[in-house]
């Protein structure tokens, strides 16, 4: 930090296990890479390259060894992994990953239909070959609501498999899964949940500001967080440490 303030939130060093940033790269260049990472890198923990961008991305493999490089998670959006397994591509999709050298990665089925003991068979075998599972729960559908209890025996079963961290779907709009439409939360879902499950082996999708305020004063400043804007990595942190407007009084003391 450039100065001493008390009364700031102790937030936990690199690598760590809770309090952590993911970062969604929708298709940024290298040179943008670059700069994200000069201004942001300490504040993030782990980059999506979301949905199928990574198909698209020029010069993937030297952006993701620069990421590999400050010390980050990278992974292939989960979509990406549902259109290996859609075309019956499994071992093509553990080709794809050795070949860029990733070891992270995410397991979801929020576009196509997979039978949920299967999904837990991929997440189990990816664990044991050595690989980093982020698990995902919820439909991108805004049309499919998953009653609590739904979510948290997914979960659970999930991280039983070798999850990592199970990941509570929002898309990148904030608005299905534990969202509402108007990207509202669904906080009796969310509190049903973490009175059930573990809440630092849960990666919270919360793309927008009003949403990241939402868990950080449910959760506290260490609450996992994801889908955030390459440029909304730090305001973030600002949230976390009491120096925006919206959590400016959650740490100060009394009077």
């Amino acid at each position: 930090m450039n100065f001493e303030l008390p009364h700031v939130p102790e937030r936990p060093n690199k690598p760590r296990e809770t309090g952590l940033t993911m970062m969604m790269d929708k298709g940024l260049c290298l040179a943008e890479a670059e700069n994200f990472l000069s201004s942001s890198a300490p504040y993030t923990d782990i980059i999506k390259l979301g949905f199928g961008t990574s198909y698209l991305t020029n010069g993937l493999k030297e952006k993701i060894d620069l990421y590999h490089s400050a010390d980050m998670k990278v992974y292939l959006g989960g979509t990406l992994f549902e259109a290996f397994i859609a075309r019956g591509m499994y071992n093509e999709y553990i080709d794809l990953l050795k070949k860029y050298d990733i070891r992270t990665l995410e397991v979801s089925d929020g576009s196509i239909i997979l039978d949920h003991g299967q999904k837990c068979e991929y997440i189990n075998d990816l664990t044991n070959k050595g690989f980093t599972v982020l698990s995902e729960v919820g439909s991108k559908s805004a049309d499919k609501l998953i009653p609590p209890y739904k979510w948290i025996e997914m979960m659970k079963a999930e991280l039983e498999a070798g999850s990592w961290k199970v990941v509570a779907e929002a898309r990148e709009g904030g608005n299905v899964g534990i969202y509402q439409g108007s990207g509202d939360v669904r906080s009796d879902l969310i509190e049903e949940i973490t009175r059930k499950i573990d809440g630092t082996k849960i990666l919270w999708e919360a793309p927008k500001k009003s949403q990241q305020v939402w868990f950080i004063k449910l959760l506290g400043a260490n609450v996992n967080l994801g889908n955030i804007g390459y440029n909304e990595v730090i305001p973030l942190e600002c949230l976390r440490l009491g120096l925006r407007g919206d959590t400016f009084f959650d740490y100060l003391p009394k009077k």
